[in-house]
């Protein structure tokens, strides 16, 4: 196969797999936030059922929530879902997984936030969504970044994941070339992609925390 053709094939699947990302992104960074939320509440039920979720999320594999999530309709309910269904199914699993990790990240920081500035927010007068917003998130969102910045390198290497359900992302296109060429070029012209990728991601998450610098 010519170089060429191996770059244009291998862009193609890239693209995919920046759709993956940034979908995934997306939803699981509000959805996590919520999650946090569930995590923290002062109702019993509440909180426990959302440690369930998160520790069903974490402690088994991303791979098999994927497979779940696609194949899970049909075998458990009977429903047929169009060939399409595979990359949506690629979102929700990729979603739910990250959501519980950006939950726990959140959380974390939430909590370690003084208790006192809540109280000093509460003498001047805010309420307690203006002082979650004002106040608190924007300190949280400092302490956090270099724990989501993990998460969304992490990221970017598990939408190779996605081949388990047949989405044709990068990693799939390269083992389909490599397997019917014998060759190792397509995983090397991968890797370099991956690199880039997570090198442009890490450059710009620590442009945004220099920028937020002004909260230490």
């Amino acid at each position: 196969m010519r170089f060429s053709l191996l770059i244009q094939i291998l862009s193609k699947g890239m693209l995919i797999s920046i759709e993956i990302f940034f979908l995934t992104l997306l939803f699981s960074l509000p959805l996590g936030l919520f999650v946090a939320f569930g995590r923290m509440s002062k109702n019993i039920v509440i909180r426990n059922i959302i440690k369930f979720y998160i520790s069903i999320m974490r402690g088994t594999p991303l791979i098999l929530q994927l497979m779940v999530v696609y194949f899970g309709p049909y075998y458990l309910l009977g429903i047929s879902l169009p060939r399409n269904y595979r990359f949506t199914a690629s979102i929700i699993g990729f979603a739910l997984n990250y959501a519980a990790y950006f939950a726990e990240i959140y959380r974390g920081g939430i909590e370690s936030m003084s208790i006192g500035q809540y109280e000093a927010a509460k003498l001047l007068g805010y309420s307690k969504t203006q002082t979650f917003m004002r106040i608190i998130l924007p300190q949280v969102i400092k302490r956090i970044l270099p724990a989501v910045t993990n998460e969304v390198i992490t990221l970017i290497k598990d939408t190779s994941l996605a081949f388990a359900i047949s989405v044709p992302e990068m990693f799939s296109e390269a083992k389909a070339i490599a397997s019917a060429q014998t060759t190792m070029l397509p995983y090397i012209v991968a890797g370099v992609y991956y690199y880039i990728f997570n090198y442009v991601v890490a450059f710009t998450t620590e442009v945004i925390e220099n920028k937020l610098s002004y909260y230490q």
